[in-house]
């Protein structure tokens, strides 16, 4: 097997469940090929959290070894994704004084993220991402990139996520103990975002909703940049049990029926369609729009949730967003984004990961756009460190790592 080189990156999708190992190389053109991928059930987690060690571990050795016989790659290091309901975030305003008739130097930026780092903090949190958003000179809002600029006073508000040490510290050592490094543990919406955003979208304000089994993952995007963040632990997973709890079959007959004939809103559901449903004492039927009704509330709970959580944070969802982007799996339930589009009174959009080429067919899907993010994250976070401007030229800081290449290697 080919040892794995630098142009080779490497995202692991640990969700409650299914562990998703997504293998791509850059190209001499610097196209994303996608040459391995190997997804497997997750046993051993729940809510995004790690509840049984040995299981993890043995799940994830499966997805990285199926997709390394895809790609002849072993693989060494990869991004892995986190979520979970402790997931913490936060934005903090940070201020520095700039010495008169001096432009603007990267220590300066440095300096005012730094202040608004300057913050109380749970000792049991350890800090993931510190993401600068758009600084203000002198009054002066909306700049992108201070540096060379003049000015005497810069201003910057940082977004913060955190998550508690030990349950990054048990996701590390299910990675470590399958004999992968772990180059950095990545918020599961922000790789989505990296994945899924359309050039256009990174111009707006984007609500991106990531509905995986255990958790929702939601990210509000501003100009591309990711500017507030929270979970829901809610998901997939919940649909499944009511189907199973009300229809009194196995939870595994309760997702296939789900998979195959479960919609959104009752009204697409055939009312003439009936479906055999087993448990292990007879064999009943339900009526496809039997099955939407008891689907249907749980899923307005998880976007209610999701925009009352934003509201609170942000405002108005009409005045702060243009359009929802829907990913995770399940994001393909026929009328996902009709009732979306009802809740929360946007424009709403089912979102694949994009832009990828090589076995793009495997992972076009909105089950694939976190392990898709995570190689995306490590191609701008390789690009980041091989940039080495001069202190005095200005960077076009359009995106998520134009606005952090010079302070992200302080939390790898």
């Amino acid at each position: 097997m080919v040892v794995m080189n630098d142009n080779v990156i490497v995202g692991i999708d640990i969700g409650t469940t299914k562990i998703c190992t997504v293998i791509g190389e850059i190209a001499n053109d610097g196209v994303l090929d996608i040459i391995g991928e190997g997804t497997v059930p997750s046993d051993g987690m729940r809510k995004g959290v790690v509840t049984n060690l040995e299981r993890t571990i043995n799940s994830v050795r499966q997805s990285v070894k199926t997709a390394e016989r895809m790609a002849g790659i072993g693989v060494e290091k990869a991004w892995v994704g986190v979520s979970g309901q402790h997931l913490k975030a936060i934005t903090s305003h940070g201020i520095s004084a700039i010495r008169r008739n001096q432009s603007i130097n990267q220590t300066d930026i440095n300096r005012t993220i730094e202040a608004a780092q300057a913050i109380p903090s749970d000792s049991n949190m350890e800090v993931i991402h510190v993401i600068p958003q758009e600084y203000v000179i002198d009054g002066n809002d909306g700049i992108k990139d201070p540096l060379g600029m003049s000015g005497v006073r810069l201003e910057v508000d940082v977004h913060i996520i955190s998550n508690t040490h030990g349950e990054l510290n048990n996701l590390r050592r299910c990675v470590s103990d399958a004999g992968i490094e772990v180059q950095g543990p990545i918020y599961q919406a922000l790789a989505s975002g990296l994945a899924v955003l359309l050039p256009e979208e990174k111009e707006e304000t984007i609500i991106l909703i990531d509905i995986g089994g255990g958790t929702t993952d939601l990210g509000v995007f501003r100009r591309g940049i990711l500017a507030h963040s929270c979970v829901i632990p809610l998901g997939g997973d919940h649909i499944t049990k009511d189907i199973s709890q009300i229809a009194k079959i196995p939870f595994n007959e309760a997702e296939r029926i789900k998979k195959k004939y479960a919609v959104a809103i009752p009204s697409l559901a055939d009312r003439e369609f009936s479906l055999e449903v087993s448990n292990p004492n007879y064999t009943t039927s339900i009526s496809a729009f039997e099955l939407a009704q008891i689907v249907n509330p749980r899923i307005i709970e998880i976007l209610d949730l999701a925009k009352q959580e934003i509201e609170q944070s942000m405002g108005s969802l009409e005045v702060l967003a243009s359009n929802v982007v829907l990913t995770g799996g399940s994001s393909l339930m026929s009328g996902m984004d009709q009732v979306t589009t009802e809740r929360f009174r946007l424009p709403v959009r089912i979102a694949n990961p994009y832009n990828v080429s090589g076995l793009k067919d495997i992972v076009s899907s909105p089950t694939h756009s976190t392990a898709v993010g995570l190689i995306r994250y490590g191609m701008d976070y390789i690009g980041s460190i091989s940039e080495q401007p001069d202190k005095n030229q200005s960077t076009s800081g359009s995106s998520f790592f134009d606005s952090i290449k010079k302070v992200l290697g302080d939390f790898f």
